[in-house]
């Protein structure tokens, strides 16, 4: 949709599988300058503690490219999951998809210098 890439993800988000596959996509996606993001969540069937750490990983790596990930469609259960792990404020979250889109239009991004982690 224009400059933003829109990822329908289907399935089980969990250890090995389509976590993996996720990864690969981001990291191909930002390889090649793309880095608005939209990931429809609406066909997710289940997500454990690795499927939610890959879409806090792919947030963070996109964002270190001057980037955003946007998250449209979740389910029910996802919601919840996401609102207990307090992951609702790390991302941009909406219902409709024409929306979600609409909000990437004319945003400024800008290249922040990554902040080292430390555990």
């Amino acid at each position: 949709m224009g400059e933003v890439i829109v990822l329908d993800l289907k399935g089980r988000l969990r250890l090995g599988g389509r976590t993996i596959e996720l990864h690969k996509a981001i990291r191909t996606l930002v390889d090649e300058g793309k880095t608005q993001i939209l990931l429809n969540l609406s066909g997710v069937t289940y997500i454990d503690s690795s499927g939610l750490g890959e879409l806090v990983s792919g947030q963070v790596s996109v964002m270190n490219h001057g980037g955003v990930i946007k998250l449209a469609h979740l389910t029910e259960r996802l919601h919840e999951l996401m609102s207990i792990s307090k992951l609702l404020t790390v991302f941009d979250v909406y219902d409709d998809e024409t929306k979600a889109l609409a909000t990437f239009t004319g945003q400024i991004l800008k290249i922040v210098e990554p902040r080292p982690f430390f555990v």
